[in-house]
């Protein structure tokens, strides 16, 4: 990670030194932007949070954990596909729920689904594209992010052991 940081501060550096004027304007730009979301974020991360406070590790593991790991995948998609979170709140969960003993696996088919299917975006997606493509795009992410997550566990060891 300190090495993204080294990488960012040379950048910064290199920017600078070619233009001011343009690094300082990018700069304010990106602070803008970045306390614009601050009270979206601050409050998602909050909300994620004490829900994972209120809910027992065991619980967790219970329905996500190894010993059921098609159970989990199933779980994991179908909370993945139903919910709405920028991939800032998710990976952090994401990082969270792997240190409390969920799987690469189900963390995979998660993430997956959250990025690619979208129930909660169904209406404005069949408003844009139409119902049959709308369908049709998010019942073939669903089964790629169900291919992403056998492939993340054989890579990580979770199947076919």
């Amino acid at each position: 990670m300190y090495f993204l940081y080294l990488l960012l501060v040379i950048a910064v550096g290199v920017s600078f030194i070619a233009d001011r004027g343009k690094t300082y304007r990018a700069i304010k730009i990106a602070f803008k932007k970045f306390v614009k979301i601050l009270p979206a974020f601050a409050a998602m991360l909050v909300l994620v949070s004490i829900i994972l406070a209120l809910v027992p590790d065991s619980l967790i593991l219970h329905y996500l954990g190894k010993g059921k790991m098609f159970e989990g995948v199933l779980m994991a998609s179908f909370f993945g596909s139903i919910t709405l979170l920028p991939g800032f709140i998710a990976f952090p969960l994401c990082g969270i729920l792997l240190k409390k003993g969920v799987t690469y696996t189900v963390i995979s088919a998660f993430t997956t689904t959250l990025m690619m299917v979208g129930f909660v975006t169904f209406p404005i997606e069949k408003k844009y594209f139409g119902g049959k493509v709308t369908i049709i795009r998010n019942v073939l992410s669903l089964f790629i992010a169900l291919i992403v997550a056998v492939i993340t566990g054989i890579f990580f060891g979770e199947i076919l052991r």
